[in-house]
């Protein structure tokens, strides 16, 4: 573009500035400087587009702001598209509690789920297409559009409003989802989904635990049907009520609408839980974890059991062999103590043959006194020794050869008892005289 040169110089000072006495000079006026300017910017533009289409700065204007509002529309068009029935623009305006007010403002597809942003685009859209000033010169009436302006701007006051938005979302029917009938054909999991979901929007806590599917592990489907049965709700019926205070009636009604809605969800709660093909199989899992359970239980008393009875025959059998053992034990002992009694009696006859056999100790014929001071002897020996130091005695006795060696052992074993103190040296009658 080319640029302009301004020849016109600043015009001179008349000298008529009543301020002129009480002027201060800070600095001299710097020299003219010479600077390059370029017709730019949004003002230069409005100017040669006038000058181009011959229009005034009304003209200019209106027609600029009517293509604004139509690129608006066209803007917000991919948004917000819906068609608008007749019966929706001929609608009474002073029936607003009925009216569907996202309907009005083209949201019907978003409803609770449409941001304050999107509101605001969609009743700048609605307020540009149907305003009075906007309809005033059409062929049709204004008295339709007079009409459904009032619903949209009742519309726009609702959902602009937090609270009174609330109030309408909690009985908005057109956002619930039915439950699936017993006919309906589907996968469970698609079916109920979208019906917890708008239960959902009515939850204080949030987000909202998903219905989830086939591969939800039971804790996920737990939470999530806790959640359910638990629902603290926020959903109030206010919307519903008549313009009247809130008076005792009023209250009943809604605590009974409240305790209403509670009833309603705890049914579709349970008929949701009795649908689930989760929880049969969870029962079943269940039910085959208690059998295992119990199979163990029993397996382990089986063992158990199995091993007190080894155990109790083989305590019998030990103490079987114990008492056979025991027994043999005393057969033995028996034996022996009556070996041993058997030997006893022999030594002692050894004893007294052995004295006997050699005549006493005497040459000739020995007098009675003499064989009883002998045998006294003999027996008081026997008397004094224990049964292993009489089977010795035999023993010395047996290599002994003649009276006079068989008296020198009988001798020496009386001499062991009077060194012990088992008996007196004068106690022998017949040894020592």
């Amino acid at each position: 573009m080319d640029s302009v040169k301004f020849d016109d110089a600043l015009p001179v000072f008349s000298g008529e500035w009543p301020g002129e006495n009480n002027f201060v000079f800070h600095a001299p006026i710097t020299s003219p400087v010479n600077r390059k300017l370029e017709p730019l910017g949004p003002h230069f533009l409005a100017h040669a587009r006038r000058k181009r289409h011959s229009r005034t700065f009304s003209e200019d204007d209106r027609l600029e702001a009517s293509k604004k509002v139509k690129n608006i529309e066209e803007e917000d068009a991919g948004e917000i598209s819906e068609p608008e029935d007749a019966g929706m623009l001929s609608r009474d305006a002073k029936d607003w509690k009925n009216q569907d007010h996202y309907a009005v403002l083209g949201l019907s597809k978003y409803r609770w789920r449409a941001t304050d942003e999107q509101i605001k685009k969609a009743h700048r859209r609605k307020v540009l297409k149907h305003h009075p000033d906007k309809k005033a010169a059409s062929s049709s009436g204004a008295h339709q559009d007079d009409s459904f302006f009032k619903c949209i701007q009742k519309a726009m006051e609702i959902l602009s409003d937090p609270v009174k938005r609330r109030q309408y979302d909690s009985v908005d029917d057109n956002a619930d989802v039915d439950p699936p009938s017993k006919k309906a054909k589907g996968l469970f999991y698609k079916l109920w989904a979208p019906v917890f979901a708008a239960e959902g929007r009515f939850s204080k806590q949030q987000p909202v635990p998903k219905l989830g599917n086939e591969k939800s592990t039971k804790e996920e489907v737990d939470e999530f049907y806790n959640f359910f049965y638990n629902f603290d709700s926020w959903r109030t019926f206010e919307y519903l009520d008549e313009d009247v205070p809130d008076d005792n009636e009023n209250r009943d009604q809604k605590r009974y609408r409240k305790n209403e809605d509670i009833a309603r969800l705890r049914e579709l709660v349970d008929k949701a839980l009795g649908l689930d093909p989760r929880i049969r199989i969870f029962k079943e899992q269940e039910r085959e974890r208690r059998n295992a359970k119990k199979n163990a239980r029993e397996a382990e008393e089986k063992r158990l059991a199995e091993e007190a009875a080894k155990k109790a025959e083989e305590d019998a059998k030990k103490k079987a062999e114990e008492e056979a053992v025991a027994k043999a034990s005393r057969e033995a002992g028996k034996k022996a103590k009556e070996a041993a009694k058997q030997a006893v009696k022999k030594n002692r006859r050894v004893l007294k043959a052995s004295v006997k056999d050699n005549n006493y100790f005497v040459t000739g014929d020995p007098s009675p006194a003499t064989i009883d001071g002998v045998l006294g002897d003999v027996e008081l020996i026997q008397g004094k020794i224990d049964p292993d130091e009489l089977a010795e005695l035999v023993s010395k006795l047996s290599v002994s050869k003649g009276a006079d060696a068989v008296k020198a052992v009988y001798v020496d074993q009386a001499e062991a008892l009077v060194n012990k103190g088992a008996a007196k040296k004068e106690d022998f009658k017949a040894l020592f005289a």
